[in-house]
């Protein structure tokens, strides 16, 4: 039995300001700079790094983004921008650097070839709010809230605004962007912002639950589709369908999906490849 649980968890790692671990092809990824968990460029270049190694390790099939404490993220770091005011050019080469590597953060979660969930409990504002709407699926608690105050601050959130705009309906998103007012979860899910809202102690047990059922499927399969569904969603929709076409083409001649079609036929159990 301890072979076999050595095998199925890796140790979390709790030595910084990110927690990491990996159970049964599901690595869960907590944001452990308390009471903010504020995107500073150490937490930053912590998901970077983390995300980097994900794609390449086979053992990784889905990703949970979550928290600790009672915010999920407040966004960027405001006194660690402010503080770069005194630099010579007043900052503008520390405030390119960060906003650059936020937004290759949000890219690099789209361009994953494994889904990525957030499990938000607390409020998620600004660059926060920005990272619960880059992710695959969101799953919030009832108590959550969502909001893009940049405009409170004089700082328009139009990093966010990327992400927020394309997760939730235009209007919605401008009325988050304009008004800045905070949102609670029931209306975060009919802006399109979450899929589905649970009771705060369900909150863990339902994603690790979306994310066993994800991580059983071909991972071949789970990574051209992905792929696909953010690159047609820029495509007029009759260059969409022919693109989706070509894909179709492709990933049925993969041996996943021979196998898949067989299994479903034969009425048993699939087992992948991932080729």
């Amino acid at each position: 039995m301890a072979e076999i649980v050595s095998f199925r968890k890796e140790a979390d790692r709790t030595d910084g300001l990110l927690l990491r671990s990996l159970r049964d092809g599901v690595l869960r990824l907590v944001l452990n700079d308390p009471p903010a968990n504020v995107l500073s460029m150490a937490l930053l270049e912590a998901l970077m790094a983390e995300l980097e190694k994900a794609e390449a390790d086979l053992d990784v099939r889905v990703v949970i983004i979550a928290s600790t404490g009672v915010v999920f993220s407040a966004g960027h770091d405001l006194k660690e921008l402010t503080a770069h005011r005194v630099d010579e050019d007043q900052g503008a080469a520390f405030f390119e650097k960060s906003f650059r590597l936020c937004a290759d953060l949000m890219l690099k979660i789209a361009h994953l070839p494994k889904p990525v969930i957030a499990e938000v409990d607390g409020l998620a504002t600004a660059a926060g709010c920005q990272l619960v709407a880059s992710c695959d699926l969101a799953i919030c608690t009832d108590t959550s809230t969502f909001c893009t105050p940049g405009v409170n601050i004089g700082l328009f959130c139009s990093t966010p605004m990327v992400a927020v705009s394309r997760a939730a309906h235009r209007k919605q998103a401008m009325e988050m962007l304009l008004t800045g007012e905070t949102i609670d979860a029931s209306t975060a899910k009919d802006f399109g912002l979450v899929n589905r809202i649970v009771p705060k102690q369900y909150l863990a047990q339902v994603v690790s639950k979306y994310a066993a059922v994800i991580a059983g499927k071909s991972p071949l399969i789970l990574k051209i589709g992905k792929e696909a569904f953010y690159r047609q969603l820029e495509l007029p929709v009759e260059a969409a369908y022919d693109y989706a076409a070509k894909v179709m083409v492709d990933n049925m001649l993969t041996r996943d999906a021979q196998e898949g079609i067989g299994a479903f036929l034969g009425k048993r159990k699939p087992e992948w490849k991932g080729e």
